[in-house]
């Protein structure tokens, strides 16, 4: 463990919850609104059909020495889950999802699309909660990300596994 994460665990956990650490910095992290939060939790149940695989929100994944993000959602192996780990290694990690809120576009466009290829996360989508609801996803391949899929309404997906996302779902009442 890096003198950084070392660090990391020592704080307390009101402080974890609202910050993010980035090459060994604490980064503060605003509150997700409400309508971000209700996308998160229906997408974490339309995640969490697949066989052997479990849909976390807003983990802890360690993406590089010393950096350690939260994803609004990812979906982790059940066996790595039932491991009950403080917090998750990116090889853990089948698909890290971020909702975008004010404030953060850049950071989910670029900086974390760069940090979650360059830990090796297989899967990563930005989800856009302007109307209309949108989804971009990316896959690995080569050590790079390509956009396999993007869209907005119903939006095909083959992995990191198959299924279709009803993107009007997210926010309807």
């Amino acid at each position: 463990m890096t003198g950084a994460l070392a660090r990391w665990d020592a704080l307390p956990e009101h402080v974890c919850r609202a910050h993010e650490l980035v090459a060994g910095e604490l980064v503060p992290v605003p509150p997700p609104a409400p309508r971000h939060q209700v996308a998160c939790a229906r997408l974490a149940t339309i995640l969490d059909v697949a066989p052997g695989r479990t849909a976390v929100l807003r983990t802890d994944v360690v993406v590089g020495p010393a950096t350690v993000r939260a994803p609004d959602v990812v979906v982790v192996p059940s066996a790595r889950l039932d491991e009950e780990p403080v917090r998750f290694d990116a090889e853990d990690v089948l698909l890290a999802v971020e909702v975008v809120s004010p404030g953060t576009g850049r950071t989910d466009r670029v900086t974390k699309l760069a940090e979650y290829r360059d830990a090796g996360i297989p899967d990563y989508w930005i989800i856009e909660l302007d109307d209309p609801v949108s989804l971009t996803a990316f896959t690995l391949v080569d050590g790079e990300y390509r956009r396999v899929a993007s869209g907005s309404g119903e939006v095909e997906l083959a992995s990191p596994f198959p299924l279709v996302v009803d993107l009007a779902e997210l926010l309807r009442r």
